[in-house]
């Protein structure tokens, strides 16, 4: 017989993410977060709404199925939740509704970090800052939104509202409706601004027709309409720019 001290029963093998958390902390101090990449970035993230287990599989999960960060933080609750990845074991995990309550905070801090040079500065005269405003808020929503800047006699911000939502493609705008909320704020001026789902920035006919029935509505009470602007994400179409204003 063998001495049992003398043939151990084999260790079972670890799970290879095990300390892979301090690792990438680690390496996020020595380098700096912008050295990682970004399924690492957003690892760093998760791991504090989910304090255990692997998460690396459904951090590049989610970059797959959305394409990129800003795709990621710009997901509604129910497409966070239903993506999946295998776990260190090969089970299904996907995101809670607290991990996902989490990444979309990170879309509404980047818009209002963002609205902080619209805010403060004319808007006419910040246009990078107004273009950069506006991709955040718009760029990857997956319903179509209308949104009026509200402008006072110096071109400053006064209010930015969400006027309709539509399905992927038809959001129901009433030029009355537009004008009416400028007299009431006081604005002299307004920015429209709304988005493409289907990424094409592109105007349509029914945009160039319902623009140019709020730019008529508008002159009759001095209100100008400085701009439409279209977000998809293959970019920004500015009507003035494309000479449809």
């Amino acid at each position: 017989m063998h001495d049992g001290a003398l043939f151990p029963e084999p260790l079972e093998a670890k799970p290879h993410h095990l300390g892979h958390r301090e690792r990438l902390r680690e390496r996020a101090v020595r380098g700096g977060l912008s050295a990682l990449p970004d399924y690492e970035l957003l690892e760093l993230f998760l791991f504090r709404s989910q304090p255990q287990g692997d998460v690396k599989p459904i951090a590049k999960a989610l970059l797959t199925r959305f394409g990129s960060l800003s795709g990621v933080i710009g997901a509604s609750l129910p497409e966070l939740t239903s993506v999946k990845a295998e776990d260190s074991r090969g089970r299904a995990k996907g995101l809670g509704r607290e991990t996902a309550l989490d990444l979309m905070s990170l879309q509404e801090l980047s818009r209002r970090v963002l609205a902080d040079p619209v805010r403060r500065r004319t808007v006419i005269s910040s246009w990078a800052a107004l273009l950069d405003y506006v991709r955040v808020a718009l760029q990857h929503e997956s319903r179509e939104q209308f949104r009026v800047l509200f402008l006072d006699k110096k071109n400053q911000l006064i209010a930015d509202e969400v006027m309709g939502h539509g399905t992927v493609d038809h959001a129901p705008v009433y030029p009355r409706e537009v004008i009416k909320r400028s007299l009431e704020l006081s604005a002299c001026a307004v920015i429209l601004v709304h988005n493409h789902p289907s990424g094409d920035p592109t105007p349509s006919q029914a945009d160039i027709d319902m623009t140019r029935q709020v730019v008529e509505a508008g002159r009759v009470l001095k209100i100008v309409v400085h701009d439409h602007l279209v977000v998809g994400s293959q970019g920004v179409a500015s009507f003035r720019n494309l000479g449809l204003i």
